[in-house]
């Protein structure tokens, strides 16, 4: 089987959403979104989505199929993420047991106040105790020195 990874079109975005609907049932916006993904023997085998806001730029859906798992394919859409998007900071919303991975990508925690305030309101619900939603918001600055 051959592997692909790259930006799926607006066209191919219900592609990216029948795959999430194994993760929490998310959904597709194009005018303020691009979405990364690797296609294993041409079908979506995992994503990582890029969602402009007014204050700041935010990463999610970072998710492979059961299916595909332990085959590098999510660290693969993240990394054609920030080879498209990675010029500017990027914030995401790290779940307790993924810090490890995110930090391998230059990702690292940062206190909840840091967040942009369009990003953290999508979070609201934790009450400032992201925590305990098994939570952890994270920033990767842009990498300048162009490794």
């Amino acid at each position: 089987m051959t592997t692909e990874t790259r930006e799926l079109k607006p066209e191919e975005f219900p592609l990216a959403e029948k795959l999430w609907e194994q993760y929490r049932g998310q959904k597709a916006n194009a005018p303020h979104e691009r979405i990364f993904g690797v296609f294993d023997g041409g079908s979506l085998a995992a994503t990582a989505r890029y969602t402009r806001h007014p204050d700041g730029a935010e990463m999610d859906c970072v998710f492979s199929s059961e299916k595909y798992r332990g085959k590098g394919y999510a660290r693969m859409a993240v990394e054609a993420l920030l080879q498209a998007c990675g010029l500017e900071p990027i914030f995401i919303h790290s779940t307790l047991v993924l810090i490890a991975f995110y930090k391998t990508l230059g990702w690292v925690p940062i206190p909840e106040e840091e967040l942009p305030q369009s990003i953290r309101e999508r979070f609201i619900f934790c009450f400032g105790e992201m925590q305990g939603c098994n939570v952890c918001p994270m920033k990767r600055e842009p990498d300048v020195s162009g490794s």
